[in-house]
This record gives C-alpha cells, sequence and structure tokens, in this order.
C-alpha cells in the first residue's frame, strides 16, 4: 500500500480552469435591455460622488368609515396594493370627530399622512387626504369607482411599483392647485429604487 497524501498536497494537484475555458460572466438584464456590469459600477460610483441617496421614510395610512360598501372596500384594498409604504389600519368609528381619531391613529402607528374613505349614506364616497398633525386636509367626491378585478388586469406587474403622477399645466397656475400637486406627490412619492410603470392624470 502506497502512502497516504495530505490534504494539502491534493489540492495543490488539482488544476485550475484556464481563463479561457471559463464562460464570461452574463450581463444583467434591465427593462430596457441588457446592461453590462462595468456600465453598471461606474454609474453607482458617478452617482454617489455627486448626492447622497434620498430615502423617503414617510409612511401613508389608509383605513375606511363603518358601513362602507364592498366595492369602495375594494378599492381601498387596490390603493394599498399600489402603494407599498402605506399601512393599513381596522374601520374608524368614534362618538366624537373623526379627525381627532385620526390623529391619534396616525401618532401610533407614527405616519406622516392619511387617506381616509368616507361613506355616507351607503351611496357617496368620500375621499379624505390629511397630513398629520396640523397640515391641510382635501376632500374628494369619488365617482365611477372601477376596481382592478372589474378591468381583468392580469398577473401581478404592478406589484411593487408606484403610480407616477403626472400633472398638467393648470397645477401651476393658482396657490390651490400648487397645494393640491404638493400633497399628491407627498403621500404617493417615489422611490429612487422602484420602478414607475403607471399614470394618473388630471
Amino acid at each position: 500500500m502506497g502512502k497516504k497524501r495530505k490534504h494539502s498536497e491534493s489540492s495543490e494537484l488539482v488544476a485550475q480552469p484556464k481563463k479561457e475555458d471559463v464562460a464570461p460572466e452574463r450581463p444583467t438584464r434591465t427593462l430596457l435591455g441588457w446592461k453590462d456590469k462595468s456600465l453598471v459600477n461606474d454609474e453607482v460610483d458617478d452617482s454617489n460622488v455627486g448626492s447622497p441617496i434620498f430615502r423617503n421614510k414617510e409612511k401613508v395610512l389608509v383605513t375606511c368609515s363603518r358601513r362602507i360598501s364592498y366595492r369602495y372596500r375594494h378599492l381601498m384594498l387596490n390603493l394599498v396594493s399600489l402603494l407599498p409604504h402605506c399601512k393599513k389600519d381596522n374601520k374608524v368609528e368614534s362618538k366624537e370627530t373623526k379627525g381627532a381619531t385620526l390623529n391619534k391613529l396616525l401618532s401610533s402607528k407614527s405616519c406622516s399622512s392619511c387617506l381616509f374613505l368616507e361613506c355616507r349614506k351607503q351611496k357617496d364616497l368620500y375621499l379624505w387626504m390629511a397630513k398629520c398633525p396640523s397640515g391641510p386636509s382635501v376632500k374628494f367626491l369619488v365617482s365611477a369607482v372601477h376596481t382592478m378585478e372589474e378591468l381583468k388586469l392580469t398577473g401581478n406587474h404592478l406589484k411593487g411599483s408606484r403610480p407616477l403622477l403626472t400633472f398638467s399645466a393648470n397645477f401651476e397656475k393658482d396657490a390651490h392647485w400648487k397645494l393640491l400637486k404638493e400633497m399628491l406627490l407627498q403621500v404617493c412619492g417615489l422611490f429612487l429604487s422602484l420602478q414607475v410603470f403607471s399614470s394618473l392624470s388630471t
């Protein structure tokens, strides 16, 4: 019987693969096509030198009132699926004013803004958009509600993406339109790292 080899000797005997034998590394695929890793690294280095990365840490609370119909409840769930930075809460019912109750909820959930769906007489749906604690609030009358299930959108292509807001030139004319535009941008604010697919135009 021959002598047993040591582990170090056997590892030295294993032939190292030549560079020509190894296949080149495949570039990553993006939405716009194939991208080379060297180009990606150069872009990342350039962006780090210029400015720090902006991280939006604002949270949006999405909730509704009691006695809301099933269609409006599905609309609320669609809003929650489109806004990944939101927090969903139970239905709000209070003997005191709903504003004070919402302020308490926002402070306990550490949210900075709120989307509140209020249904009156099980017919009219009002969407409240508010900034906490002393910010402005806007009330919208919602009409012609169509949920994602009714539109028969197949797959989950928009899951985790953000709605892109495109504003017409009318939003720059008056002060109240500018305020409304700023509130919409803050509630539906964009993350730089997420891809944007859908658009909401006025």
